[in-house]
């Protein structure tokens, strides 16, 4: 009868026990793999120590890599560790980097309207000059880009006349020797009456050392970068505009780039200088401060001299139009824009000539 009763007990376990192991918690799903991860080679022509590099660039870089959770790494080529500035654009679309700083002025005739972007015009942050590069490519300039993944276009803010000796006049500059980053302001330094030099910026130094050059049309950042203080002790405060540059990114590159990840990087690089800070509107005062305590003396031209000066850009940018209209561009047309793009800012083209608005 125990026996009986024994295995009677042991069927209705044996029945029970399914019972319970289907009412248990299913095992654990597997942990879903990382999403895709990307590397992104950045160059620049920009000297490694340069305010770009170190306010702009890598804090940029930074923030891919903070806001993708470390996705996204990089690896930088600074100071053209894979070709001069001329070259960047083609660095970039042909793959050599994924992503980098072109400057579109050093191929003259290759992006003909984009030139429009480096006017002389007052801009003290690159902050401002990229979101009205953004919006220049957006209405017009996207045409002339069509082999890459523009992430963003600027222009620079305002370059200066340096030199080695002062020049507060039309008849101060008058013969001078100088250095020219190519574009409108070539033609701006011919306006006022002295001789533009091409060389490269990295030669300047010795140049304006030795006197082979009078003097050089840049920015701020990089009169400091190159150390050019130390040779030019006179900086004439008149902006000649200065270049039209821009991060680029090879489309093959942006193409295998995981969807989610694109999102960021339109983000935090569309205005790398909003992101980082680096080179902003706050930032010029402190640049100019840096250049005067090294000693370079600092003149604002009076207005009534600045207004002659200006006169001859907007010849320039009136022969500029019309040889580009010869061409079938609308050049005009693309002007009026840049100016309501600078106005929209608080910002002044001195190049645009006033009875075109």
């Amino acid at each position: 009868m125990r026996n009986r009763l024994l295995l009677v007990s042991l069927a209705l376990l044996l029945t029970v026990v399914p019972i319970f192991a289907a009412c248990a918690a299913p095992p654990p799903a597997p942990t879903p793999p990382p999403g895709e991860t990307m590397h992104i080679r950045f160059s620049t022509w920009h000297p490694p120590a340069s305010r770009e590099c170190t306010t702009v660039w890598t804090p940029m870089l930074d923030e891919l890599v903070k806001r993708s959770n470390g996705r996204i790494t990089y690896t930088t080529y600074y100071g053209g560790a894979l070709g001069t500035g001329p070259e960047h654009y083609d660095i970039v679309a042909k793959g050599l980097s994924d992503m980098g700083y072109f400057t579109a002025t050093w191929t003259p005739g290759r992006f003909p309207l984009s030139d429009v972007l480096s006017l002389a015009v007052w801009t003290e942050g690159k902050d401002v000059s990229c979101d009205i590069g953004n919006a220049m490519y957006e209405r017009i300039l996207k045409q002339e880009f069509p082999d890459v993944k523009m992430i963003e276009l600027n222009g620079c803010i305002q370059a200066f006349l340096w030199t080695r000796k002062p020049v507060h006049s039309l008849e101060d500059a008058k013969g001078l020797r100088i250095r020219s980053p190519g574009g409108h302001q070539t033609h701006y330094i011919e306006a006022i009456g002295a001789v533009p030099v091409f060389m490269p910026l990295g030669d300047v130094y010795l140049a304006m050392q030795t006197g082979t050059v009078d003097g050089i049309v840049t920015c701020p950042p990089l009169f400091l970068a190159y150390k050019l203080y130390e040779v030019a002790k006179y900086g004439t405060l008149c902006t000649f505009g200065c270049v039209t540059e821009g991060v680029v990114m090879n489309k093959d590159s942006w193409e295998r780039t995981p969807d989610d990840l694109k999102p960021i990087i339109e983000e935090v690089c569309s205005n790398p200088f909003h992101t980082s800070g680096g080179l902003a509107k706050e930032v010029y005062p402190v640049m100019m401060k840096e250049i005067a305590d090294n000693g370079v003396e600092l003149y604002t031209l009076p207005d009534n001299e600045a207004q002659r000066w200006y006169a001859g850009f907007q010849e320039q940018t009136r022969k500029w139009v019309a040889d580009l209209e010869a061409k079938g561009l609308p050049a005009k047309d693309v002007v009026k824009m840049f100016n309501e793009e600078c106005e929209k800012r608080g910002e002044k083209c001195v190049a645009f000539p006033p009875e075109w608005k």
